[in-house]
């Protein structure tokens, strides 16, 4: 498996379906067409600016496509809560005007626990539930199993779960089919989005950003945003700023078709599942992800010490990156404008799976599901996941670069909250309140001296 690239989903091999006519000047350059670009440039286009999305490979080909498919508000940093909120109610209207082309199915979200340990945990984050009217309740261990039926296939061992939580107007949906779908509904309001069209540099003048030199033509804009994913960390540097981003390798398996046992998602102390529009199902190994060293991971390490006692326990380091990554030995800080940029050397960001995530993966599922037992797969596939130090987002200004808004580091909980960070990156494009608390995502935090306050992964 750890040789084998991923056949699914969107790669470089995908053909290119966006390659609108490049302007000379925009209102707004969102830079990356992931999850986030693509629902800003959206939701901008709405409130009146013309709008542009370069994408230097293929739209949602990296972690917007390779993520769980998981749209859920439970167990969210008390902070993104209210901006998950309103992404859920967006997805469900985004999806209503695409007539379900999403696959956005409101099919709940359950948290369990194997032990009383781990379900003592959830309380902190019941009460932060009620906090915000969200509709999570507890399970008892017999209503865990009317949720989800570890018996399918004719098992009669005893239930593995003590217990757990449940929202149930939580979602889940297709990502290598939702997120192209919202860009062809953006492109059809006059959106103009080119693929396969890398933005080598900002166009900075005078300390201001006005524009971008892309592959093809340097276009002007008044405003940028910056929404790269693993890779917006690597423009930053080339233009003298540095933020504590990571990005973290983790794999994915789809399982061909199942019996229909559990129509939504959930996650224990080893597993999470996710039920599939095509009636298989989505695994991932809860822990641990993969860390491959580079300068940038060396330079960031002092911020993540926290991190790592708690959310991101036990990574697994590898001492090497592939060749070109945004944070391999090879790849470059700087380049010139009129020269090929990395972001041309790697079109799609297209890790390999990891073989040993694979196999603990599809060996949890038999063990909780000895009825079916090993699934057959599919398909397996990674992604890197761009991470800040406190499993937070930057949605912010930045102060270094007038006319630049950052939207990157969601931190494994991008595809979820999309819509909701989409919308607040256009507030902030008109100079508008976006409607929430923006201190918890703010850029300066990592350097006005404060308390790091790490967020949960999962």
């Amino acid at each position: 498996m750890e040789n084998n690239r991923s056949q699914a989903g969107i790669n470089i091999d995908t053909p290119i379906r966006f390659q609108d006519e490049l302007p000379d000047a925009t209102d707004l350059i969102i830079v990356g067409g992931g999850i986030v670009g693509i629902f800003s440039a959206l939701y901008a286009n709405r409130l009146g600016l013309k709008v542009l999305v370069l994408e230097k490979g293929r739209i949602a080909g990296e972690q917007s496509s390779r993520n769980w498919g998981w749209c859920r508000q439970q167990g969210r940093d008390a902070a993104e809560l209210p901006v998950v909120m309103e992404a859920n109610r967006l997805w469900g209207e985004v999806d209503a005007e695409l007539k379900g082309k999403c696959g956005f199915v409101r099919g709940g979200c359950l948290y369990l626990a194997r032990n009383e340990k781990r379900l003592a945990k959830f309380s902190e984050w019941m009460e932060i539930a009620k906090t915000h009217q969200l509709d999570t309740r507890w399970l008892s261990p017999q209503e865990v199993a009317d949720k989800i039926d570890h018996r399918v296939g004719g098992a009669t061992s005893q239930s593995p779960w003590a217990g757990g939580i449940w929202t149930p107007s939580d979602a889940r949906a297709e990502p290598w089919v939702a997120v192209p779908s919202v860009a062809s509904l953006a492109r059809s309001e006059g959106v103009a989005i080119v693929e396969n069209c890398a933005a080598r540099s900002l166009d900075v003048q005078g300390g201001r950003v006005v524009g971008v030199v892309s592959e093809a033509l340097r276009v002007r804009a008044e405003q940028v945003v910056l929404a790269g994913g693993a890779w917006s960390s690597l423009l930053l540097q080339h233009h003298g700023v540095f933020i504590p981003q990571l990005s973290f390798r983790a794999t994915v398996v789809q399982t061909d078709e199942l019996p229909d046992f559990f129509d939504g998602t959930a996650i224990d102390e080893g597993l999470a599942i996710r039920r599939r529009e095509d009636g298989g199902y989505t695994l991932a190994d809860r822990d641990p992800v993969d860390l491959y060293l580079g300068r940038d991971a060396f330079r960031a390490a002092p911020y993540y010490l926290p991190t790592l006692k708690s959310s991101l326990a036990n990574p697994r380091i590898l001492p090497f990156g592939p060749k070109e990554f945004p944070d391999s030995w090879l790849t470059p800080r700087r380049w010139r404008a009129d020269e090929e940029s990395p972001f041309e050397r790697t079109r799609v960001l297209d890790p390999n799976p990891n073989s040993k995530s694979v196999e603990s993966a599809t060996g949890q599922f038999a063990n909780l599901f000895p009825g079916l037992g090993v699934p057959k797969i599919l398909n397996a596939w990674a992604g890197m996941v761009d991470t800040m130090p406190d499993i937070v987002p930057v949605i912010d200004h930045v102060p270094e670069l007038g006319g630049l808004i950052l939207a990157t580091g969601m931190s494994g909980h991008g595809f979820g909250m999309g819509p909701g960070v989409g919308k607040i990156v256009a507030d902030l494009a008109l100079q508008r309140h976006p409607g929430h608390s923006m201190n918890r995502f703010r850029y300066s935090r990592f350097s006005d001296g404060s308390k790091l306050d790490v967020g949960p992964a999962v």
